[in-house]
């Protein structure tokens, strides 16, 4: 899959998500990585939250873009 395109921007994106979502629940890794709001590390934790809040819209994408990877291109 190429990386620069808009579909692998999209895949990339939703991976990153999901992980931080994952990473989330765990608890050393959440104190860790995700304690910090801002900076570098705050987007760690925006994905996670985006991630956790939105689960079924991510969930959908998520299957979507699989979909569209699998059978479409």
């Amino acid at each position: 899959m190429n990386a620069y395109s808009f579909d692998g921007l999209i895949v990339a994106a939703l991976l990153f998500i999901c992980t931080c979502a994952y990473l989330k629940r765990v608890p050393r890794i959440s104190s860790w990585l995700l304690s910090e709001k801002k900076g570098l590390f705050g987007v760690f934790y925006k994905a996670a939250v985006i991630g956790v809040r939105l689960h079924s819209a991510v969930a959908l994408s998520c299957f979507a873009s699989a979909f569209y990877v699998l059978f479409i291109r």
